[in-house]
């Protein structure tokens, strides 16, 4: 069991026994994992949406295969929700009055299970098994041994590759809906110099990647904390190695985050290719992420109004270095409090870049049949259509705005009458004239009242149902840089997409002047 310090959100309960997949680094999957039924309860908050889910059999075997799931519930209306991380804020529900809970399944290692538990066993013939076995052993090879070598390939024609702390040149690879051209023109053109480390480098600086040491878990691996021998504290990302989505995750991530240079942006140092290990290391943040200071109440107070409002412009910044400033537009799809670091003067810095979409500038939006990113901060477009555009981002930030003036998650409204989430609860505030009554009550006394409404007002525009009737993040700086200007109604939220394959072009609709200002507004036909 944990120490009496560790009984906080950061701490609590640990396993007894390890997981199939933690004990094999992820190899083979959870096979002999197996799940204990919890009936009747309020499921945890932090839930990841699997999209393409139909059935509680295949969330099951989707949460048993995948080694980052720790718990899934299979729930009416919504579909598979799985959690990678603490279970948190669960409540059970009376045994007389389930009837608004659901089932909660908590994946165990299978001697924890006991006599009771079931073992579903599949029978072939071993003729059919043994060929189905070989063509994926040589299949999965093939694929393995041929992306590993095109990527030390890669790195040896950049430049001088080192091990230890010592800099390669130009170490970045690329893999995106960008013709192939445009992608090694915009590559020769980035002057980003990366480190090869050694994995024994990295685990000497991680304590052998010790839980003490681990800063978080996600999708793709865990995140620890490591210190360098000559001193300075690093972050490290340690992609799982079962994970297929694993290997595309690592080189997106380093060929965007080595190329972008922006105070705004979170800053790679280098990585690790050794084996079967693919590793990220970041610049580390002493004060962690946004959602550890919003949502805790031991630590809202220590962000005041005008901190707030500097995060709020500071992401605002980095999502148009994203959309409009770098030579290639960057959705990053999966914004969100807990990616959102904090460096040591608060300085908001965007990171994980896994699941983010590169575009030629002449590019408008996208479409997947893989919906990624976070439920609750997904635009209606996409969480539904799979449609993405730079207008995703903007609304996962109006959410983000919304979420940073209350000190409230998203989904902490459920259970209030018709309002099911914090876009809800702001427009029946909003709209009733009692915006105010939003705001954090840690810094109520102390914030501009007038300078958060017009925060509240510029988030609801960013978070209307339609992806044209949104604002990009251009008109929400300059919106947020003004307190003079008028800004245009929000339509009401209707939490269904109304999204065409026309709504990103854009024409002049409407104009609204306010002294010294005048913004225009877009809309699709």
């Amino acid at each position: 069991m944990p120490t009496n310090g560790d009984w906080e959100l950061s701490g609590g309960c640990e396993r007894r026994t390890r997981l199939r997949c933690d004990v094999n680094g992820g190899i083979g999957g959870g096979g002999e994992d197996g799940f204990f039924k919890v009936p009747g309860v309020k499921v945890p908050d932090l839930s990841d949406w699997a999209s393409l889910v139909r059935s509680p059999h295949d969330c099951e075997s989707y949460c048993l295969n995948n080694c980052s799931c720790k718990a899934y519930a299979y729930v009416a209306g919504i579909g598979c929700l799985t959690w990678a991380h603490g279970l948190v804020d669960v409540y059970e529900f009376p045994e007389d009055d389930n009837s608004n809970g659901n089932d909660l399944y908590l994946k165990l290692a299978k001697s924890e299970l006991g006599s009771g538990s079931k073992i579903w066993k599949v029978i072939v013939t071993v003729c059919t098994l043994v060929v189905f076995l070989a063509v994926a052993i040589f299949f999965v090879s093939w694929k393995y041994l041929a992306n590993i070598k095109d990527l030390w390939n890669f790195l040896r024609k950049r430049g001088q590759v080192f091990f230890g702390a010592f800099p390669a040149k130009k170490m970045v690879v690329m893999e995106s809906s960008v013709p192939s051209g445009i992608v090694e023109e915009e590559l020769e053109a980035s002057s980003a110099e990366l480190s090869l480390y050694s994995f024994d480098c990295i685990a000497s600086a991680t304590n052998g990647f010790s839980d003490s040491n681990k800063l978080g878990e996600g999708g793709f691996g865990h995140v620890y904390k490591g210190m360098m021998a000559e001193g300075h504290e690093i972050a490290v990302k340690r992609l799982s190695r079962s994970s297929g989505q694993g290997q595309q995750e690592f080189k997106n991530e380093m060929a965007l985050i080595a190329k972008l240079q922006h105070r705004n942006l979170v800053r790679l140092l280098g990585c690790c290719i050794e084996g079967e290990e693919k590793i990220l290391i970041y610049e580390y943040m002493h004060n962690k992420s946004l959602d550890a200071f919003i949502f805790d109440p031991d630590r809202q107070g220590l962000l005041d109004w005008s901190k707030r409002f500097d995060i709020i412009e500071g992401i605002a910044r980095g999502l148009l270095y994203l959309h409009q400033d770098s030579r290639l537009r960057i959705i990053h799809r999966d914004l969100k409090a807990s990616n959102i670091l904090l460096d040591d003067r608060l300085n908001p810095k965007i990171s994980d870049f896994g699941m983010a979409k590169i575009f030629a500038n002449d590019q408008n939006q996208g479409n997947t049949e893989r919906v990624v990113g976070t439920f609750g901060y997904m635009a209606p477009e996409y969480g539904m259509e799979g449609v993405f555009s730079v207008k995703s981002d903007v609304y996962s930030f109006g959410i983000l705005v919304l979420e940073i003036i209350s000190g409230r998650r998203n989904n902490s409204f459920r259970g209030m009458g018709n309002l099911t989430n914090i876009v809800g609860y702001a427009w029946h505030l909003w709209n009733e004239d009692r915006a105010i009554e939003l705001i954090d009550s840690t810094i109520r006394a102390s914030c501009s009242v007038r300078q958060v409404q017009r925060c509240i007002h510029i988030a609801l525009l960013c978070v209307q149902d339609r992806a044209n009737d949104r604002p990009d993040m251009s008109l929400v700086l300059l919106m947020l840089a003004s307190l003079t200007s008028n800004l245009p109604m929000p339509k009401r939220p209707t939490f269904t997409s109304q999204a065409s394959h026309e709504e990103t072009n854009t024409n002049v609709n409407e104009s609204y002047s306010a002294n010294d200002m005048t913004i225009t507004w877009l809309s699709g036909r």
